[in-house]
């Protein structure tokens, strides 16, 4: 009777609005992300910037569990890891006695926790609205810029690991250059101005292109080209 009469409608709306609320909103996951480009490509390589980027790395995946819908409870294990891994770099900031590698190992294993969860979200917000809105795009945005940087930390850790440059022709393999050729790998546009050394560099930089160019043209495109419309299949 109460649906025959209208009644039981606003409650729905209301226990709808709650699902899809706040916490799916990945606004603040695309500002930590490209905060994140911005210091690793413009601000001097120095110990503070180590930690500024660590410390956006463990935001991003914060936000991105809490935008996802996740429980409280594996929010708050992500924001245990994430404040571990800025200790440990502001520990080899001040004091030393930690390695580059491990902290760039550190970055790209909470960097690498971020989209799972960040498409597990968006699936989930588009099966609950039954529409894509504009949080979803802004959701696989930040999964592909995610992409990029996961990729950058790992070949810099990978550089300061393995016991000889990343890069041939001896360029350094700074924060601004691994996340300039982790990009441009990613979008397929390689300029060639840096190149990977060894074949285990070019094995890399093939699936991080291969996934960036499938990502854009499956995923991104069919996301933003139903736009506002109703449930897509």
């Amino acid at each position: 009777m109460a649906e025959a009469t209208g009644i039981a409608a606003p409650a729905e709306d209301s226990t709808r609005r709650r699902r899809i609320g706040p916490e799916h909103r990945y606004g603040l996951l695309l500002l930590a992300t490209i905060a994140s480009l911005g210091v690793q490509g413009i601000a001097s390589p120095s110990p503070v910037q180590e930690v500024v980027v660590t410390a956006l790395a463990g935001a991003s995946l914060v936000l991105a569990f809490r935008a996802a819908g996740l429980s409280g409870q594996v929010v708050l294990y992500a924001a245990v890891l994430a404040g571990i891994v800025i200790v440990v770099s502001a520990v080899r900031a001040s004091a030393g006695g930690i390695s580059g590698g491990t902290v760039a190992v550190m970055n790209a294993a909470v960097v690498a926790l971020a989209p799972p969860a960040v498409a597990a979200g968006v699936v989930r917000d588009l099966r609950t609205s039954g529409q894509v809105r504009i949080q979803a795009v802004m959701g696989v945005l930040s999964l592909y810029i995610l992409l990029g940087m996961f990729f950058a930390f790992l070949y810099a850790a990978i550089d300061k690991l393995g016991g000889a440059p990343f890069f041939a022709n001896d360029q350094s393999a700074t924060a601004s250059h691994c996340l300039y050729f982790s990009f441009t790998t990613l979008t397929t546009v390689g300029y060639g101005d840096f190149v990977a050394r060894t074949d285990t560099g070019h094995t890399l930089a093939v699936f991080e292109a291969l996934l960036g160019q499938i990502y854009l043209v499956t995923v991104v495109s069919l996301i933003v080209s139903n736009l506002g419309r109703g449930r897509v299949r």
